[in-house]
């Protein structure tokens, strides 16, 4: 199905939560306030490595208005954090090991206030020389950053099958290329922060961005020292996060400044201390070797990750995980030698970020399926189609995957596409000056969804017949921009033929929700869909039984509708969530079957695992989904710009729920890969950054989208699939930038092999021609 905006054949929804966001009604997290609350500050170390020699507080603690002043010393539990390695000091005590290191809190009764406590806090330091490279990290005699090693390695992985020397000396062409990918951040519009509450029967409230309302509370427990129940996190709604709100940020400070001044605290980081102490996205250098037999036929492929976690692990390792996996591509390989190392260094913290992995190794990959194809004098969707995986193979850790046609059906979708086939004939134009050349380049990606094997991934839900006469649905997700609402609405609606109106939807808050898991891994939409699946028979039997006792109508002849139960012949079948046209009275409504029983006895619980591989492979996935994109780009060779000019998604991932959430989804992802590919790169120099804000971070502009962007969306499943609809929060983001350097090679001859694009390999000077080709033996 081709999605366009005004017509798909879908229904299309009113998004709730779209006028509140437009009108700026909206209330975020970070706009909460209460008339009593104080102001939350975090000192942050002055360098990216040293140890501290002293820290004097006495300063901050005598001014007026100051109502309390945190240091290590007062962390009354664990004094570290760490969604999966917990590493990183809440509040660092002997050394700091990035600038983004806490110091200490304050909080105070204004942002002006505080700010001048934290000027008033002196800190003695022995300045180190960091460690400012994987590079550096890794030389023999370099310093360990932690304790429990070994070296600065946070993590390996690797995978080894075939006989990876044999398979190289049977091959008619090797391509070796080195690929590097840049530090990008999430530049969510809202900034890290929240507001912090604790009541006077000892509990805290917790107003803060995340994507994992347990986990928060669980790692806030450890360093209060108090029970998880103690702790309410309320984490929705969510002005912007791809990954980068996952982990702890100012959660701790918050939390442990209430809890000692006894008063509400917000806090809101500025731009530059988000750009200081927030996420990004891994720095990888990838390292690869591809040979083809003389038939082109992939037989060996070596690699070697290098990723900068930077100064702690957050989820650095599974990252790492997930890039190796997916460095096969969607491929088969016979013989293949893969390692992997995420390397600690003194650099800004990376982690997780939409693709997790997946983009860097996407990005490399395809560059050798262009490069080898090239070598081949093949065409280079021929040449992938060639080596692709048959659906019954393995997946890339020889682990058993569900069966679909998903890559074969996004192959031939692009194949016959009219933006793919212009490739065959380079785009010109007449009118245009010589030193503008066009291109078209195509990719194609496998991305895993869920967390992989190996990593606790609970899922579950509640639904129920609420006091108010609402059909209630719960889950511990967020909505943080994806559309989540809207698509829980649609599910509901289609399930029980009902209108918006008679829906509550509770999502984000764990005093009210089951524990569903984390908003990530492009796994809320399926495990929200799963979880219906389980509780629509048993609550639509309740309630079809009370309105038949309540009716004397037997239930098989009774269906749910709008307002509540209707008898089925009328019932109007063109009935909709926009449109609820009866042409009956409701026989028993909501609200009168909600007043029958006990309130318990209408509540529907259920909690299962995401589905991982049977084989138990660790990190391995078992659902994925498809994607293939064109795009078609614009190089002035003068100036060395590439623009996007067109672009097409072919995506297999089930059936569309929420059309103009899918489009919003791939839109999205495709402008996050647009900056990485090029212009976005938070550059640092001796381990301190470079780019301090987003006066001079280049994230696409309105004037660098493009208007022609297709999505064309293949809903197939095989038949009695039990997993429905999968996420496409991600897919979107990860193949456009090789599908972009192919275009650019087309265009100018030019190889890219580092991101951002740089622009001085795309200058030519008129009269000169650019280099071509690429190392091969």
């Amino acid at each position: 199905m081709l999605l366009n905006r005004d017509s798909s054949g879908k229904r299309w929804y009113l998004r709730p939560d779209g006028a509140g966001k437009v009108t700026g009604q909206l209330q975020y997290l970070t706009d909460m306030t209460l008339p009593d609350m104080i102001h939350g500050r975090v000192l942050r170390s002055s360098y990216p490595y040293a140890r501290i020699l002293s820290i004097d507080i006495t300063g901050a603690e005598a001014l007026d208005g100051v109502f309390a002043v945190l240091t290590s010393k007062d962390v009354p539990g664990l004094n570290l954090f760490g969604i999966a390695t917990p590493d990183q000091p809440v509040f660092c005590e002997h050394v700091v090991r990035y600038v983004g290191d806490a110091i200490a809190a304050v909080a105070a009764d204004s942002p002006e206030r505080a700010a001048l406590a934290l000027d008033a806090i002196r800190v003695e330091y022995e300045e180190w020389t960091p460690l400012d490279s994987p590079e550096a990290a890794l030389a023999p005699g370099a310093p360990e950053l932690h304790e429990h090693g070994p070296g600065n390695v946070l993590h390996r992985t690797e995978i080894k099958r075939g006989n990876i020397n044999e398979g190289f000396a049977a091959c008619e062409h090797v391509v070796s290329e080195t690929y590097y990918t840049p530090r990008q951040m999430h530049a969510y519009m809202e900034t890290e922060g929240g507001l912090f509450v604790p009541d006077e029967n000892g509990r805290l409230h917790v107003y803060a961005a995340t994507q994992h309302g347990y986990k928060d509370r669980m790692q806030l427990a450890r360093i209060i020292g108090c029970s998880e129940e103690d702790i309410r996190v309320v984490s929705s709604p969510i002005g912007g996060s791809f990954g980068g709100k996952d982990e702890l940020n100012v959660q701790p400070y918050g939390a442990l400044l209430a809890l000692r001044s006894g008063r509400p605290v917000k806090m809101h980081n500025s731009r530059k201390e988000s750009v200081r102490a927030g996420l990004k996205r891994h720095p990888m250098k990838i390292e690869m070797q591809t040979g083809i037999s003389r038939e082109g036929m992939i037989q060996a492929h070596r690699v070697r990750i290098t990723a900068d976690t930077g100064a702690y692990a957050t989820l650095g390792a599974p990252v790492l995980n997930f890039c190796t996996e997916h460095c096969l591509g969607p491929y088969s390989i016979p013989h293949v030698d893969v390692e992997g190392v995420s390397v600690y260094t003194n650099n800004g913290v990376s982690g997780e970020f939409r693709g997790f992995g997946g983009n860097q190794a996407i990005f490399a990959m395809e560059g050798q399926m262009d490069r080898l194809a090239e070598i081949m004098n093949m065409d280079p969707w021929e040449f992938r189609r060639r080596n692709m995986r048959e659906k019954s193979d393995p997946g890339p850790l020889n682990q058993r995957i569900l069966v679909t046609d998903g890559l074969s059906q996004v192959w031939e979708a692009m194949d016959r596409s009219e933006l793919w086939q212009k490739h065959l004939y380079p785009p010109t134009d007449p009118a245009l000056p010589p030193w503008i050349k066009r291109g078209v380049g195509a990719a194609i990606a496998m991305h895993g969804a869920g967390l992989g094997y190996g990593i606790p991934d609970p899922a579950g839900g509640r639904l129920s017949l609420n006091a108010e006469g609402k059909i209630e649905v719960a889950f511990s997700y967020e909505e943080f921009g994806q559309g989540l609402i809207a698509t829980l609405e649609m599910m509901l609606c289609d399930l029980f033929h009902c209108s918006t109106c008679d829906l509550s939807i509770i999502i984000g808050d764990t005093d009210r929700v089951p524990h569903s898991g984390s908003s990530t891994a492009s796994r809320s939409t399926t495990m929200a869909w799963m979880a219906l699946q389980r509780l629509q028979a048993p609550f639509r039997s309740k309630i079809l039984s009370v309105a038949s006792t309540l009716s004397g109508i037997p239930a098989d002849e009774l269906i749910t509708g709008i307002e509540g139960v209707w008898r089925k012949d009328q019932l109007s079948p063109e009935v909709t969530a926009n449109e609820p046209t009866m042409n009956s009275k409701v026989l028993v409504s909501y609200v009168d079957l909600a007043k029958h029983g006990e309130a318990e006895d209408w509540i529907f619980d259920t909690q299962f695992e995401y589905p991982t591989t049977p084989d138990n492979v660790v990190g391995g996935h078992y659902l994925y989904t498809y994607a293939a994109v064109a795009a078609e780009v614009e190089v002035n060779t003068l100036t060395g710009e590439a623009k996007l000019l067109d672009t097409r998604h072919v995506v297999a991932a089930g059936p569309v729920i929420n059309p103009m959430g899918f489009i919003g989804q791939i839109e999205g992802g495709s402008v996050m890969a647009l900056g990485f590919t090029l212009t976005e790169d938070a550059v640092m120099q001796d381990s301190r950054y470079m780019t301090t804000n987003l006066d001079n971070y280049l994230i696409p502009t309105i004037r660098d989208i493009h208007t022609n962007l297709e999505v064309e969306a293949i809903e197939d499943l095989p038949e009695g699939d039990p997993f429905g609809p999968r996420g496409i929060g991600e897919i979107g983001s990860v193949a456009l930038a090789p599908a972009i350097t192919a275009a650019i090679h087309q265009a100018t001859g030019v190889w890219v092999n580092r991101l951002p694009v740089p622009r001085d390999q795309l200058i030519k000077p008129l009269g000169v021609s650019l280099q071509k080709g690429v190392s091969s033996s």
